[in-house]
């Protein structure tokens, strides 16, 4: 399709440069009351101001979008968010000496970096956390106060989730200070952005007006191979729908999907760089953010400092039809047999409650894997029947408790929750699965008030990027004849996986009918000499990355990469490890890496023995997955 009749149509006023106005200038006298002082400062490029819950950056249709932004600015520092309380807060008679601050800012790129003539923009959204805190301007300094407080840190660590689709923002609230704790013994900020098309960024891609106008179609076209009495009907359904979904992202966008690709991605990271004043970016990029990574560091490889990739993607992989979801199929069942059954098992009925018997017999690892499938296939014949109080009645279904099990698999603290409402499940109680399920499968929650302006889940980003990275991958002359047996080999391959990672790349069948091709993809080696080495992390039972993944990529990189080996379970290096730990943080801290290729590391603890098995660390888990990588909800 051609793009004129629905290129999306932005002010004028919106270009790429705007006038900046400095606080002075307009509208502060309201701003003046702060402890801290004045925000935006005049200088600062990212515009920040401390975080409150309205600290959303504005409209890209805003005639004066800067002053709109200061004027969000509340001088009072009770309304901020602050960071932990630490042993030297409160100092001084200040119950916010010694604590972080998370700082709210945005920072406009171009929206096409290959037509200057464009001038439409991206507005990032962009959160830091400053490990510093603020410095008080209404009295002097006492004897606790830090004088480097409100000052920049040495370097900044940026910090993506992966998806694509997942939010740098939430995730920098989320884990921030952990994340500058493990790497730098808090000493450097951590900041974290939503790609273009995500969450809070301008314009977000979100192509149905509502959640629940997604989860309504949802149940039907997305329903597993083996709960498809044909799937040849089943596809059909599924692909109506993908063509249906990136017709109605046309519609809504025009041709916003152009300028979405990894490659864009990269660019608005080296202007982040840019933005920070750092001549090296110091980086902590996860899962898909290492595909991001990848490509940045072979584009840029002049700007790469430290960079961590944890979790490693391969991203050759994804230029390939398919590719994001047929070459991630490795280690789902291996970690689902060694980890969630088998460590169950090491650790015994106290710590797990598929331990336990159900007759005078020991419970061994082959009859409970043999006891699990009958339960699958048991529901994949029948749902089981349940109940939520805030939902009514419920289905337990094949394609609700794969994906669940799926899900789980990529954090191990939740496996004593999954294992409790699986032991119940087996035993005919369904009460616990239905409420995990129920938190899980819905994106709309009609027990929670309606937001002034609803504004829906950026889901198809993350379809959009896949399939702008792989659009001149040759699509299959026998159609859904091709994909069908794509599907089978690789539900075959990973019942467990298999069908949530088809799904993401079916719609890519549909992606060149309304854009025929994005405005910039990398197709460039990986092998490029770069200013510094990069330290990679892969896991040996990550259910999305495989250790595959960075082999491949350390053989491509050779002396411009160090690979840490993790011998844990859950996606990235999350299954603590002080060995992986001490690498990252000298690494980080000194710019040292092993001299070695390949180092190996391995978890501290074993799964179920976290001290975590409560059903709450399920519901965190849930809201980490909305927030970080949407596309592992059911």
């Amino acid at each position: 399709m051609e793009k004129s009749s629905h290129q999306l149509d932005l002010p004028v006023e919106v270009q790429r440069q705007q006038p900046r106005r400095s606080c002075a200038v307009r509208h502060c006298n309201r701003r003046a009351g702060s402890p801290y002082g004045q925000f935006p400062l005049s200088d600062d490029p990212f515009r920040f101001i401390p975080c409150t819950n309205v600290t959303v950056p504005p409209a890209l249709d805003d005639s004066d979008p800067e002053q709109t932004w200061a004027d969000l600015f509340d001088p009072n520092p009770d309304h901020w968010s602050w960071g932990n309380v630490t042993e030297q807060s409160g100092q001084d008679d200040d119950p916010y000496a010694g604590r972080g601050i998370y700082l709210c800012g945005y920072l406009d790129v171009p929206l096409d970096y290959t037509n200057e003539t464009d001038a439409r923009i991206v507005r990032l959204a962009v959160t830091k956390y400053q490990v510093s805190g603020l410095a008080r301007v209404d009295t002097a300094l006492g004897p606790y106060a830090n004088p480097s407080a409100g000052s920049k840190s040495e370097r900044t660590i940026v910090i993506e989730p992966g998806g694509p689709g997942g939010s740098g923002t939430s995730y920098t609230w989320r884990a921030a200070q952990d994340i500058t704790r493990r790497l730098s013994d808090g000493k450097f900020d951590v900041l974290g952005w939503d790609p273009r098309g995500v969450n809070t960024t301008s314009p977000a891609i979100a192509c149905f007006p509502y959640d629940a106008d997604r989860d309504r179609w949802a149940m039907l076209a997305n329903q597993y191979r083996e709960v498809s009495a044909s799937p040849e009907a089943q596809l059909e359904v599924a692909d109506a729908m993908n063509d249906a979904t990136f017709r109605a992202c046309w519609e809504r966008h025009g041709d916003l999907a152009r300028f979405v690709s990894t490659a864009f991605v990269a660019r608005d990271m080296e202007e982040i760089r840019k933005a920070l004043g750092e001549d090296e970016l110091t980086g902590y990029l996860v899962s898909y953010g290492t595909g991001i990574g990848q490509t940045w560091a072979n584009m840029f490889p002049d700007s790469v400092g430290r960079v961590i990739l944890d979790g490693t993607e391969y991203v050759r992989d994804h230029r390939l039809l398919g590719g994001f979801g047929w070459t991630a199929l490795d280690n789902a069942t291996d970690a689902w047999r060694d980890g969630f059954l088998g460590e169950c098992l090491n650790a015994g009925p106290e710590h797990c409650a598929l331990a336990q018997s159900r007759g005078s017999e020991i419970v061994t690892l082959q009859d409970l894997e043999v006891r699990m499938q009958k339960l699958v296939v048991s529901i994949s014949q029948r749902p089981v029947a349940g109940y939520v109080e805030s939902s009514g009645p419920s289905l337990v279904t094949y394609s609700g408790l794969v994906s669940a099990i799926y899900s789980a698999l990529y954090n191990a603290e939740t496996w004593p929750a999954l294992a409790q409402m699986l032991y119940e499940l087996e035993a005919g109680n369904s009460t616990l699965a239905a409420a995990m399920l129920d938190r899980s499968e819905w994106e709309y929650d009609p027990t929670l008030p309606s937001p002034p302006s609803p504004k829906p889940s950026t889901d198809e980003l993350g379809s959009l990027v896949i399939c702008a990275d792989s659009y001149d991958a040759p699509l299959p002359p026998d159609g859904l004849v091709w994909w069908n047996s794509l599907w089978a080999n690789m539900t075959s391959q990973a019942w467990i996986s298999g069908n949530s990672r088809f799904f993401n790349v079916l719609p890519c069948q549909h992606f060149t009918k309304y854009w025929p091709q994005p405005a910039e993809v990398y197709r460039g080696e990986l092998n490029h000499t770069l200013k510094n080495p990069i330290l990679l992390i892969a896991e040996t039972y990550d259910p999305a990355t495989p250790l595959r993944n960075g082999r491949r990529l350390l053989n491509e990189m050779g002396k411009n990469a160090r690979l840490i080996v993790h011998h844990g379970y859950g996606h990235s290096s999350r299954d603590k490890s002080n060995c992986t730990d001490s690498i990252a943080k000298t690494y980080v801290l000194n710019g040292i890496l092993p001299e070695e290729q390949e180092t190996p590391c391995y978890a501290d603890e074993k799964p179920y023995l976290y001290g975590v098995n409560t059903t709450s660390v399920w519901r965190e888990h849930i809201r980490e997955l909305a927030l970080w990588n949407p596309t592992l909800l059911p």
